[in-house]
């Protein structure tokens, strides 16, 4: 009984983590990622159009990359034919913080 108590907290503590991490994400993808892709990831924004952001709501489109290809791109940021599409963030946010945009990233496909 008690093991299935401990059991239970702890995958609670790991489903809260994660939707603090999104919460977090949140704040950070308004700050640093709306500009291109929209306040709502839709990237229908002069950037976003500019540049043919996809929409990341759109579970699809969201299918066609893992989380770690996702952290890739937010570390590394992407180039296309040598021209940079979006810029790299592992100087600009740390770890955590890179993870927390990709989990509220992967929340914006479930709204």
């Amino acid at each position: 009984m008690i093991r299935k108590m401990i059991i239970s907290c702890v995958v609670l503590l790991g489903a809260a983590s994660v939707s603090v991490l999104a919460e977090d994400g949140a704040a950070i993808f308004s700050a640093k990622c709306a500009i291109c892709h929209g306040k709502d990831g839709k990237g229908q924004t002069k950037m976003g159009e500019k540049n043919g952001i996809k929409d990341l709501t759109d579970a699809k489109y969201q299918a066609t990359f893992t989380d770690e290809q996702m952290l890739k791109t937010l570390k590394e940021g992407k180039k296309v034919d040598d021209k940079v599409k979006m810029k790299a963030y592992d100087t600009i946010l740390s770890a955590e913080e890179i993870k927390a945009v990709a989990a509220y990233v992967r929340t914006l496909a479930k709204k």
